[in-house]
């Protein structure tokens, strides 16, 4: 069984659910107090053995580059200054993983950039992991993926358990027979079914660990005029070919950062268990609520 040594994050959206604030700053670059999403997704994967992280980005992500880059003028002002924590952190990020950049092209839809690194993945098992949404969990969600497909020799999906009528016309939902605790064998992917045709309460969301094989059934995925090219269409050719399974992220929250409720609960969770001021924002929140 080949090692997961690589990931692709998909990071060339627009983000205009957060405009005006992305007009100028990528999505997946939004603080969530003192780092950036993305970081936080790039950390989860490199927890589960991640060697070469694949960002698929656009024209407009620039920043993204920057961030994982040395800046060479940063630490040198860091070194005179004597700030020696700062220095190591900004080392630190750099030397996470060896990053890749893409840029997206073909058709709009999520399962392009995926497409797109096929010639840099070549015929490796590999991670999928968005970059404006991510699981806290422990284990990681990576290192889960990762365990799952040690066990299943296949391709494996993040889930998470929701009943709420809401997240049934925002995610896909996975059909199948449950096998083990939070692990279905998937019959069919259904994208957005809706509160009356959900067919089972296990969302498919923040993650994905694939075989190459996903890539010829992306290829194999008809998309008309005016249509996207998503994952979705792609997972149900795989079905024909593969058995997949989707496990749910256990011990685990799931945010949403591309919404902006979602960002900001994570921005409140995070700050409530920040080591610097996680009291003073739990006694802040108290006060705001009493008023």
């Amino acid at each position: 069984m080949k090692k997961i040594r690589k990931c692709i994050i998909p990071a060339a959206g627009f983000g205009t659910r957060f405009l005006p604030a992305t007009k100028a700053m990528p999505k997946e670059m939004l603080p969530l107090i003192d780092k950036p999403i993305i970081q936080y997704v790039v950390e989860d994967a490199v927890s589960a053995g991640i060697e070469d992280v694949i960002i698929v980005t656009g024209w407009h992500k620039k920043s993204i580059e920057d961030h994982f880059d040395y800046p060479f003028e940063l630490e040198k002002r860091l070194e005179a200054s004597g700030k020696e924590k700062e220095l190591a952190e900004i080392r630190e990020i750099a030397n996470l993983a060896n990053f890749i950049y893409i840029r997206q092209k073909g058709h709009l839809g999520n399962a392009t950039p995926i497409l797109n690194a096929r010639h840099i993945v070549g015929n490796e098992p590999f991670l999928v992991l968005w970059g404006d949404d991510f699981i806290k969990s422990n284990p990681t969600r990576s290192q889960q993926l990762v365990a799952a497909y040690e066990k299943y020799g296949s391709s494996i999906l993040s889930g998470y358990k929701t009943s709420k009528p809401e997240d049934t016309k925002k995610y896909g939902f996975a059909a199948g027979k449950e096998i083990a605790d939070g692990v279905v064998k998937v019959d069919r992917v259904i994208e957005k079914p809706g509160q009356d045709k959900v067919p089972s309460d296990l969302a498919i969301v923040s993650g994905f660990l694939f075989t190459p094989e996903i890539f010829d059934a992306i290829e194999a995925v008809e998309v008309e005029e005016g249509q996207e090219l998503v994952y979705v269409d792609a997972l149900n050719h795989l079905l024909k070919i593969q058995d997949v399974y989707t496990i749910e992220i256990k011990n685990g929250v799931y945010y949403d950062t591309g919404d902006k409720f979602g960002y900001l609960k994570a921005l409140i969770d995070i700050g409530l268990e920040h080591p610097d001021f996680g009291d003073e924002v739990k006694k802040y929140l108290k006060e705001k609520i009493a008023e």
